[in-house]
């Protein structure tokens, strides 16, 4: 019999929207949005610069919600998602409530690896103090377990305790 809280954390009604994707097709580039990409268990995202097929940073995901906080930290009005290195822009739900469970964006399923903790460059692209207003705020990353083709606007949910790897 699961506990309380294990009932908890395995219920998520809330769902997620993708609110845009973003990728950088050659090394040190600008990233770049794109309307729609595929996803594979090879190289995570087809057509960005970064493959891994170990897959503990396929893809990254950062909240809009937190945007608006460090954009407040370090005095900003808005702070512009392609600045934070993220592919997926999320809004509506904790990415944080994923740890552990796989997840969909839209048809496919990933797989949180853990958060996606903010570099140097954060410091570079928000000016001074924007390093540490992004840390505990930086998203998460993700292997993709099931590939397929994302857009803007796809949901994104917890899967069911069924398509998750056990803790």
């Amino acid at each position: 019999m699961k506990s309380k809280l294990r009932t908890i954390i395995d219920t998520l009604p809330q769902t997620g929207t993708l609110v845009s994707i973003a990728i950088r097709p050659t090394k040190r580039a600008p990233l770049v949005y794109q309307e729609e990409v595929e996803l594979n268990t090879e190289e995570g995202i087809v057509g960005l610069h970064y493959h891994s097929s170990n897959g503990k940073r396929q893809v990254t995901l950062i909240l809009e919600e937190h945007l608006r906080g460090v954009a407040q930290m370090i005095g900003l009005p808005k702070v512009d998602p392609l600045l934070t290195r993220r592919n997926l822009l999320i809004k509506g739900i904790n990415l944080l409530a994923f740890k552990g469970r796989t997840f969909y964006v839209g048809e496919t399923l990933l797989e949180m690896t853990g958060p996606c903790e903010p570099c140097s460059r954060m410091e570079d692209n928000f000016g001074p103090g924007g390093y540490n207003a992004m840390r505990g705020h930086g998203g998460i990353c993700a292997r993709v377990i099931k590939g397929g083709t994302i857009r803007t606007g796809d949901v994104v949910r917890l899967a069911p305790v069924e398509d998750s790897k056990p803790m």
